[in-house]
């Protein structure tokens, strides 16, 4: 069983929002408290825009990622909040990898829903690499075998 998930999404999932709310609240209470909003509102409307604006990028890009994906052979063994599945590699119709996302994921299609929906997404592990549009191992990894795996279920 390998971990084919990345490490630090409890940073990206958690902490980052933690930071990004907070200091954008410290900034509006600082707006408040001094009233520098009655010279310059805008001093209130960009946090209020920069809040929206993270709540929606964190929820289509953050927090649909489940926590920890590992690849044990004919299937993955998926965890999220304290629920886990194991997705046979037969039972997935689609890899897609996005490229130059932060944080990268990969979205696995499902032939039969199962506990988490239609589509399970993940961060993948990366390796150091400096080339931004370099293919995802991971990925072209699950690609290959999820044909396979189709393949030889059908014939």
């Amino acid at each position: 069983m390998k971990k084919i998930s990345s490490r630090s999404l409890f940073i990206t999932k958690t902490v980052f929002p933690l930071f990004w709310f907070g200091i954008l609240a410290i900034v509006l209470a600082t707006a408040i408290f001094s009233k520098a909003y009655e010279k310059a509102p805008m001093s209130l409307l960009i946090p209020i825009f920069m809040a929206f604006f993270g709540y929606f990028m964190l929820k289509e890009l953050v927090w649909d990622l489940v926590d920890e994906v590992f690849d044990c052979g004919d299937y993955l063994l998926v965890k999220n909040r304290g629920q886990e599945e194991r997705v046979a590699l037969s039972n997935i119709m689609n890899v897609s990898a996005t490229i130059m996302v932060n944080p990268p994921r990969i979205t696995l299609r499902l032939v039969n829903p199962g506990r988490f929906g239609p589509e399970i997404a993940f961060s993948p592990a990366r390796p150091l690499t400096l080339n931004p549009f370099a293919k995802n191992a991971v990925a072209e990894d699950l690609i290959s075998r999820v044909y396979r795996a189709r393949t030889s279920r059908a014939g």
